[in-house]
């Protein structure tokens, strides 16, 4: 059991602590208490990883376009995709300079559903991540929540958002709370990822990213506030209550009244 415990904790990165790997372990079919998970860890040594970030200020205002209206207020909640998105950028170091990440996740599952990489912290660069978010999910008035960065701000990213009936939404300058779920995918990117690796070029890192995100992060990672599950099998375990829901309400209407 003890072995089982270790590829499962060097699968997640070196990550995960007892709840998930527990949760691991009871998908794989074996039934273990929270206690024993525990134990088992302490003794091989096997320990989480906790998220400490330093928050790096990556916005710049351009005071000379105004932000959009905050329509989240620090509520970070939805009942189904497509209602809410949070974005933001982070950087990611390597031995040939700096590389720009920009992320759009969908709060209802926590699935990152668009994201680019640059050289640079431009408007083309949150415009190609909203662009893939929006190529991949098609919403309907969905609300892009950011902070106030002169790349969120730009005339192009404000054009795209009205062509697209996007709702864009802006918290305050410098105020890690008012997008408090980017904020926590960045530290988990960081804490995962980017503390535990030297990447001596700009493709090493890319290809790095990509496999976290679309490898791991999306698809496999589990999240307390999904009742750790992970986005994806979030979303398809909700997708398969809606198709019975939806069957059982057809049904209704087509099958005659007895009594």
């Amino acid at each position: 059991m003890t072995e089982r415990i270790r590829q499962i904790h060097r699968d997640s990165y070196e990550s995960y602590g007892m709840p998930r790997v527990r949760a691991e372990l009871i998908e794989q079919g074996v039934c273990i208490s929270r206690q024993r998970v525990a134990r088992l860890m302490r003794q091989a040594g096997i320990y989480g990883i906790s998220k400490r970030r330093g928050f790096t200020v990556t916005t710049r205002r351009d005071r000379h376009q105004t932000p959009a209206n905050d329509l989240v207020n620090r509520r970070f909640h939805a009942t189904g995709p497509n209602q809410l998105w949070v974005a933001d950028m982070t950087y990611v170091p390597t031995w040939m300079g700096f590389l720009y990440l920009a992320v759009v996740i969908d709060v209802w599952s926590r699935r990152v559903v668009g994201w680019a990489m640059g050289e640079r912290m431009t408007a083309d660069l949150v415009l190609a991540a909203l662009n893939m978010a929006l190529e991949q999910r098609k919403p309907k008035g969905v609300i892009h929540h950011s902070d106030q960065g002169s790349q969120y701000t730009s005339l192009a990213f404000g054009e795209r958002c009205r062509q697209m009936q996007v709702r864009p939404s802006m918290g305050t300058v410098g105020d890690a709370y008012d997008n408090a779920m980017a904020e926590s995918f960045f530290a988990s990117l960081e804490g995962e990822l980017i503390e535990r690796n030297s990447f001596q070029s700009k493709a090493q890192a890319r290809m790095a990213v990509f496999t976290w995100i679309e490898g791991w992060y999306n698809p496999r990672r589990r999240h307390s506030g999904l009742g750790y599950l992970s986005p994806l099998n979030f979303e398809r375990s909700k997708q398969a209550l809606f198709d019975v829901v939806e069957d059982a309400v057809v049904h209704v209407q087509t099958t005659p009244e007895t009594v």
